[in-house]
């Protein structure tokens, strides 16, 4: 990963398949880095904190695999928490009510590059208490 102004260079943008295996990277945060993870949705790459909203553990079951097999829905590897794949929002399990805390993302010169701020920058987003908001 790179950096260049504000926005952070995640990997090429041919290394996303559509609803595919994700890329994990770290983003800068208030405590040292944070893992994080991007995966390309409806042809445009999301990014999130790879953090479960349940029990702040990470949700890949196996490096860049967060998606069931239908690719529609992120799923927490530890406790089974299941998060909408379009908006990180909780649609089943122990994470009722909250989501995953989203990044803002975009694709430029052929790059992935999600944005060095804080995280919730994205359409939608977890607040600071975990609750769910739009």
């Amino acid at each position: 990963m790179s950096h260049g102004s504000d926005w952070l260079r995640v990997c090429p943008a041919g290394d996303l398949a559509e609803r595919g295996d994700g890329v994990r990277f770290e983003v800068p945060g208030p405590a040292g880095p944070q893992a994080a993870f991007v995966l390309r949705i409806d042809g445009r790459p999301q990014a999130w904190l790879n953090r479960c909203a349940h029990v702040p553990v990470e949700l890949d079951w196996m490096p860049g695999r967060f998606l069931d097999d239908t690719g529609t829905v992120i799923v927490c590897a530890t406790h089974g928490a299941v998060y909408d794949a379009d908006d990180g929002r909780c649609v089943g399990g122990p994470c009722a009510g909250r989501g995953l805390v989203a990044l803002a993302c975009r694709e430029a010169g052929g790059w992935v590059e999600v944005q060095a701020g804080a995280p919730g920058t994205a359409r939608a987003a977890a607040t600071g208490t975990g609750e769910w908001t739009r």
